[in-house]
């Protein structure tokens, strides 16, 4: 897990610094007189800042505790491989991917965030399920999940945050 948490706090790192300097790249409407508390970068900038200082505590820890040793002599190099998280978390990477990349911009946002978030339950919880009922019951808790879920997002940013969505 050391290895993990260390390669884990590398890519966090990056992609906090990532995120700021996308941040500071944002508009701030100075010719507007626009109030800079509103401005579009502070948000996602803020956040890049939490998330850069939280994957250096990860990266710390794991570097005290041995986790720079990424490959050593007991064969643990290629076991990511069959490693069933490092699975999941090749399976989430790409579901996010499908979403950000293929079906946003292309279906409107309620119904691609739906397809996504029903995809990614039922492709987590299948394996779960001990029979045919219980998958029958997780691929329904998929459906009304990712409709409530969709639903809450679409009415938050349009209704409350004013954003409009693709």
């Amino acid at each position: 897990m050391v290895k993990a948490d260390f390669v884990t706090g590398l890519v966090l790192i990056a992609l906090g610094i990532a995120i700021v300097v996308a941040s500071a790249a944002m508009p701030r409407f100075e010719e507007l007189q626009v109030n800079p508390y509103t401005v579009p970068g502070l948000v996602p900038g803020v956040l890049g800042v939490v998330i850069l200082i939280l994957g250096g505590v990860l990266f710390g820890r794991a570097a005290r505790a041995g986790g720079w040793r990424l490959a050593e002599r007991t064969g643990q190099a290629t076991r990511w491989r069959t490693d069933p998280g490092m699975r999941r978390v090749l399976l989430s990477v790409a579901l996010c991917l499908l979403y950000a990349a293929g079906l946003l911009g292309r279906l409107p946002f309620w119904l691609a965030t739906f397809l996504f978030v029903a995809a990614f339950v039922v492709l987590f919880e299948w394996p779960l399920a001990a029979d045919r009922s219980d998958h029958l019951r997780r691929v329904l808790f998929a459906i009304v999940l990712g409709a409530a879920i969709s639903a809450a997002t679409s009415l938050v940013f349009q209704e409350i945050f004013l954003v409009r969505l693709p």
